[in-house]
């Protein structure tokens, strides 16, 4: 297991060094500036400014001195926000990105394979299908929609629930958790039927109930293990992806997390802010995917092969 695991984390560092290169270039490549301005700056000001931030060295230069920097955690200052560092801004809005992400994938989790376990054992019925209609309903439904939506419920016309903020309140919570996991537990129903499906059809299935095990006995402890493996691979993507597709979610709800500061950076071109977010997503995404493969491995080792 340790050698695996070593071979993959291996594996992943040339990704996340061509994922910085490109960003580095693709953020260079872009029109505008991250002195670009309603009220225009003479001549003087813009070379210093560029001096200061080292934007008049060639860019294979900037390239060289950046990427050295990320090699020992520097992403570099913001150029949005003076005397503020990429890396502190990033763990400024790191907590509550993970507290949104944590709320959202224990409501994924819990509904979807709740959902989909109950539409694999009553197959067929109107438990099998309403579970079903919803999660096509929540693949469909995208999260910029969903959001916009529930707000408008909930918060504008029940007025139950508060529409912006991340305050101390659990209320504050309710809405953007359901929004930004909604969607993956949908995939997760999806998943945990099918998983189940093949599971319950398995001989030693049959054998768990010839023998006269209950049940919940049988579910619980024989067809969930195997069943619910395509969601357990499904978890390490699921995580990254909530990580980093977070900053709708944080954008209509006024959160200020990671995901605010990412979009709040592309529309003010602050480069090291853009590709200090970027790269960090990717770490998390690699990061996740590594965790998930791991614990595929340890519910299945025919995969270690």
């Amino acid at each position: 297991m340790l050698l695996i695991f070593l071979k993959r984390l291996l594996a992943a560092i040339p990704v996340l060094i061509i994922v910085a290169s490109l960003t580095f270039f693709f953020v260079r490549l872009a029109p505008g500036g991250p002195f670009d301005s309603d009220r225009a700056v003479s001549a003087e000001v813009l070379i210093n400014l560029q001096e200061a931030y080292n934007l008049n060295a060639p860019l294979s230069e900037q390239y060289f001195d950046y990427m050295g920097g990320v090699l020992v955690g520097d992403f570099g200052p913001s150029f949005r926000y003076p005397g503020r560092g990429v890396s502190e801004m990033i763990f400024t809005g790191l907590p509550i990105t993970l507290e949104l992400a944590l709320y959202a994938i224990l409501i994924a989790v819990f509904v979807g394979v709740l959902a989909g376990v109950l539409a694999a054992l009553k197959r067929n019925t109107y438990l099998d299908f309403i579970p079903m209609a919803i999660a096509m309903i929540g693949i469909c439904v995208p999260t910029f929609l969903m959001g916009p939506l529930l707000v408008l419920i909930f918060g504008i016309n029940l007025e139950l629930l508060p529409v912006s903020g991340w305050g101390n309140l659990a209320g504050d919570k309710i809405l953007p958790s359901i929004t930004l996991g909604f969607a993956y537990a949908a995939y997760i129903a999806r998943l945990s039927r099918g998983g189940m499906l093949e599971i319950l059809s398995q001989d030693f299935i049959r054998t768990a109930r010839a023998k006269g095990l209950s049940e919940r006995v049988v579910v619980t402890k024989h067809a969930m293990q195997g069943g619910l493996i395509p969601v357990v691979s499904f978890l390490g993507p699921a995580v990254a992806g909530l990580l980093a597709g977070s900053f709708v979610v944080e954008t209509i709800f006024q959160i200020p997390g990671l995901g605010r500061f990412y979009v709040e950076a592309a529309f003010n071109r602050d480069y090291t802010m853009i590709l200090g977010t970027t790269i960090f997503f990717s770490s998390m995404i690699v990061f996740f995917n590594l965790l998930s493969d791991m614990a595929v491995l340890m519910l299945n080792p025919r995969a270690r092969d």
